[in-house]
């Protein structure tokens, strides 16, 4: 039985996404309650059976060795042609149904039409995500204008969350995005956005400096604002298949 084989079936079987570790976790876990089971019989007098070969091989998998495993899989399906695939995100491995049939499955949902987030909206979100956690006041200073509506309609959503509190004075809300987030946007974490590193990176002016800001200040932060709406434009989230 191949490794390949063993992750399809869990992966299958279970009603969430499965994280590499844990599914290394459990082909482990099934070696060793077998081998539980091998020392019981033999206290027990009863005829003591040997695991089969391909069994005991199991017994250090790694996750290196789950994503080859899975990379496998991918494979066959492309070369048989298969509507799905194996894809990681935030949550772990899933079966998704490949995009060229994604207008076949919506007709499954027919009530369920795709909602786009308006450009205001999408800005205020591309702050958070590249910037979390981040305060209302902060995103403010970057976008010139009051988020109270679009941080509402995100948080209605489900793509950002309250993340905590800051160690500012009034203890301000500190915003982050949601495991919905990373879901619709098909990525892993933060990293994976697009140009993460750099804009990451880019001087944001504090809050209480908004209004004091010189030209040169306010030319880089129409700049940022730009890039990072921009980046993430592509992936703007819709309802999943």
């Amino acid at each position: 039985m191949q490794l390949a084989s063993i992750i399809e079936a869990l992966i299958t079987a279970s009603q969430d996404p499965i994280p590499t570790a844990e599914i290394a976790r459990l082909v482990r876990s099934r070696v060793a309650e077998a081998e539980d089971v091998k020392i019981r019989d033999k206290e027990e007098g009863k005829d003591e059976q040997e695991l089969p070969e391909w069994l005991s091989a199991l017994a250090d998998t790694k996750e290196e060795q789950v994503i080859a495993a899975i990379q496998e899989l991918n494979q066959c399906y492309a070369q048989g042609g298969r509507a799905f695939s194996l894809i990681e995100r935030a949550k772990g491995w899933k079966l998704y149904t490949n995009v060229e049939f994604g207008e076949f499955v919506r007709q499954l949902f027919p009530g369920r039409k795709p909602e786009r987030l308006s450009g205001p909206a999408m800005e205020t979100l591309a702050i958070i995500a590249y910037r979390q956690p981040i305060t209302k006041a902060a995103v403010e200073a970057v976008r010139g204008v009051s988020c109270d509506g679009m941080i509402q309609k995100l948080l209605d959503r489900d793509l950002i969350r309250i993340g905590g509190r800051a160690e500012l004075p009034g203890r301000p809300l500190l915003y982050e995005t949601t495991e919905l987030f990373f879901e619709h946007f098909g990525i892993r974490s933060v990293d994976d956005l697009p140009n993460a590193s750099e804009l990451r990176k880019v001087q944001l002016p504090q809050a209480e400096e908004k209004h004091a800001a010189d030209a040169g200040e306010e030319k880089q932060l129409s700049f940022v604002e730009a890039e990072v709406a921009e980046a993430m434009a592509e992936g703007e989230p819709t309802p999943e298949s």
